[in-house]
């Protein structure tokens, strides 16, 4: 049993710094998006606000169980706000292409997650479980601005995640 618990706190550190690096993407994205796609402004303070509620989640319950955060927070909040600046300048496609393939990545780890932390660590099941709607909201929601769009998909998606593959895997050994 003390094994599942601690997967279930490596998961949520890892979970709550991508947390941190997706409102640090929302931030970078909202810099430039005032330039380049006003009109999405607005969508994108809303999805950050929910970021900003999910770390809450996840820290809340690491400090339950007397956790640190995961030693890749920073990694996440410079690259996401590098991430966020540039496609944010972009513009609109490439806005919506980098939160499909963010969500995309992140919602299949969600479910893993959840298989492997059900009858084991519910505390995390439920804190993990308090966001899947939230991020397949945002998944589809941000798919739908890409109709007709095939260029910033294909150049993007692929990069990005590969990118959010990669910062799973160094906070999963950090």
């Amino acid at each position: 049993m003390p094994e599942d618990s601690e997967l279930g706190s490596r998961i949520l550190k890892v979970n709550h710094a991508g947390e941190h690096g997706a409102i640090c993407i929302y931030t970078g994205q909202i810099i430039a998006a005032r330039l380049t796609a006003r009109d999405m402004v607005m969508e994108l303070e809303e999805f950050k606000s929910h970021e900003k509620r999910h770390r809450y989640v996840f820290w809340s319950e690491l400090q339950r169980r007397g956790r640190r955060r995961c030693r890749s927070y920073w990694l996440c909040a410079l690259g996401g706000f590098v991430l966020g600046l540039a496609t944010g300048l972009l513009g609109r496609k490439a806005i919506a292409s980098t939160t499909v393939a963010v969500e995309r990545v992140v919602l299949r780890h969600l479910e893993h997650q959840l298989e492997l932390l059900r009858g084991k660590d519910e505390a995390a099941v439920l804190a993990i479980s308090s966001i899947v709607e939230d991020e397949r909201r945002h998944h589809d929601h941000s798919a739908e601005h890409l109709h007709g769009g095939k260029f910033w998909p294909k150049v993007l998606s692929p990069v990005i995640a590969a990118s959010t593959e990669a910062v799973i895997w160094v906070g999963m050994r950090a």
